[in-house]
């Protein structure tokens, strides 16, 4: 079964099941030292999500590598997000971690993960801390994804970073604290039919404005959202 591709998640109606509000992470646990020892002393803990909720072949999966990137500012850690050039033919205009394919050259999923980034945004390997792998996310197009957190070089900024324009139009950061809070994590509901049978998908979406006084708005959402909800699973876990 082939879902139809959400065109406009702002549209698609809050999931009113969602009724658990779970807490925000206190600060102590959004420090550069506390996500090395979760990574390093993981305790146990289950991914919310391990896919976009829809019938894959597993056989027929791409393998593929994300680095989830922070940065560790003078008011806290931040996420470095990309946003995807609208000219590309997939996920055009849509929020996302750097990353892509797993090609046969990379040596792990981590080198994938890290050559990524460096040809989508100009990071190099060096300026990345590796600290762990995530659980792996199965994805409606046909792509299993490793995401690889990393804490990267607080000497970087935005203007140093060299964008790939093929492939991303736009950098920014969002403060971890505002991504690791539920009370801004929206559950919506996606329904289509499929002859007689009406199916639905629910996703999350995180969005966010640099400045509450503007319009402007980065829409996280879909794999990228849920990847992050399971990051704060991890790091909600006792």
């Amino acid at each position: 079964m082939k879902r139809p591709p959400i065109l406009d998640p702002r549209g698609a109606p809050l999931d009113l099941s969602d009724l658990e509000r779970a807490p925000a992470l206190p600060p102590e646990r959004l420090t550069s030292h506390a996500l090395r020892s979760r990574f390093v002393s993981p305790p146990f803990w289950q991914p919310e999500f391990a896919g976009d909720s829809v019938p894959v072949d597993e056989a027929t999966l791409r393998p593929a590598a994300v680095l989830i990137p922070l940065i560790e500012r003078p008011a806290g850690l931040t996420l470095l997000l990309t946003l995807r050039s609208a000219a590309l033919l997939k996920h055009s205009g849509q929020v996302a971690f750097p990353g892509g394919r797993i090609d046969d050259s990379d040596f792990s999923v981590v080198d994938a993960a890290l050559r990524e980034v460096r040809e989508e945004i100009g990071i190099a390997a060096e300026s990345v801390e590796v600290l762990g792998e995530m659980p792996r996310y199965r994805t409606g197009t046909g792509y299993v994804i490793t995401p690889v957190v990393g804490l990267i070089d607080p000497g970087l900024t935005l203007t140093s970073l060299i964008l790939q324009p093929a492939e991303v139009a736009e950098v920014f950061e969002v403060p971890l604290n505002f991504l690791m809070d539920p009370a801004n994590h929206q559950r919506r509901l996606f329904s289509w039919k499929q002859g007689d049978v009406e199916h639905r998908r629910s996703f999350f979406t995180m969005p966010w404005r640099p400045d509450p006084g503007l319009p402007r708005e980065y829409y996280i959402w879909g794999a990228t959202a849920a990847m992050l909800r399971n990051l704060y699973r991890l790091l909600a876990a006792e």
